[in-house]
């Protein structure tokens, strides 16, 4: 049995990365933060609370947890927000990777253990390639601060991957599923499709519609940190499907698979949530994870959009009948 940490254990990576390790038989323990102390975890997760703003907070945490492997998905995951709040970004979605880093080579030394550290690197941090698909070679050229505090923590990794630690990065594109908050667009777009299909009536109210992106299903892209972690030798790897959509495009099919095919009547686009600035295509190349981690994405694009409507129209005929 492996002892294993993970950060951001009740977002929507680290609830399905946990149910998998338990069921895996590992001991895995959970940060979460002061606010999420009565968040329910998968069954036998030991709970640690650490703020992840407090300098020192997540550190002590590895040190006495002591784990054999650290997966941090903890972070500012809103690239919205992180125009709002900067400096909490990059405290939290960068500097905590720092904090981290060094927490676990404190434990390999004071064990002579090695500790295997997995980074959930980002798409953003390539802000807006010239190039695409974008592969690991891509310039790292963030345009958001959410992407710059990511492509620090992503060069961290590399930094102490340099001097010998088993630690990864795999740069996750646009991951899905129904245990994603509506604060972001895909359920923002799923919840209130299932709204007013139950209903018959409302609006949908977006920014760019066009912006390009390379969607995914998250249960595949936890599959996926977990052989990069289990590698033999540690690396960075792109996980995408390599197929783009736009916004629009996950809208149509939204409202075509609840039988609306006048989507365009009930979507109203809205300039004051457009972003300061947007990477306009974002699609990977997953090559190297496909030949060296045996990877590939399971759930097509369509299916993982009906998957989360379906999910959404579920909650909303419940909420309807109470």
């Amino acid at each position: 049995m492996t002892r294993v940490l993970i950060t951001g254990v009740t977002g929507q990576d680290g609830s399905y990365l946990a149910e998998r390790l338990v069921a895996e038989g590992h001991e895995v323990h959970g940060v979460v933060l002061p606010s999420e102390v009565d968040v329910p975890l998968a069954e036998g997760v030991e709970r640690h609370v650490a703020d992840l703003a407090e300098i020192g907070a997540v550190g002590a945490v590895v040190s006495r947890a002591r784990p054999d492997a650290v997966y941090n998905l903890a972070g500012i995951s809103s690239v919205a927000l992180s125009w709002r709040e900067p400096e909490l970004t990059a405290r939290v979605t960068g500097g905590v990777v720092a904090e981290l880093l060094a927490a676990v080579r404190e434990v390999e030394e004071g064990t002579g253990r090695e500790v295997r550290f997995l980074q959930a690197s980002s798409a953003e941090i390539f802000g807006a390639p010239e190039t695409w698909p974008q592969t690991e070679a891509t310039p790292v050229a963030p345009v958001t601060p959410y992407g710059a505090a990511k492509a620090f923590a992503h060069h961290l990794v590399q930094v102490f991957r340099g001097t010998g630690m088993h630690a990864s990065n795999v740069i996750l594109y646009n991951h899905e599923s129904p245990r994603r908050p509506t604060t972001f667009v895909t359920r923002k777009i799923t919840s209130n499709v299932a709204r007013i299909a139950v209903r018959g009536t409302g609006t949908l109210a977006l920014g760019n519609l066009a912006a390009v992106r390379d969607w995914g299903w998250a249960p595949d892209y936890v599959d996926a940190m977990v052989r990069a972690l289990e590698h033999d030798l540690p690396g960075d790897y792109v996980v995408a499907t390599g197929e783009s959509r736009t916004v629009g495009d996950f809208v149509r099919t939204s409202f075509e698979h609840v039988g609306i095919q006048d989507w365009e009547s009930h979507v109203v686009v809205d300039t004051r949530l457009l972003r300061a600035a947007d990477a306009p295509t974002l699609v990977g190349d997953a090559t190297r994870a496909h030949d060296v981690l045996g990877w590939k994405p399971m759930v097509a694009f369509e299916d993982l959009v009906c998957r989360m409507v379906d999910a959404d129209l579920e909650r909303v005929r419940a909420e309807h009948r109470g």
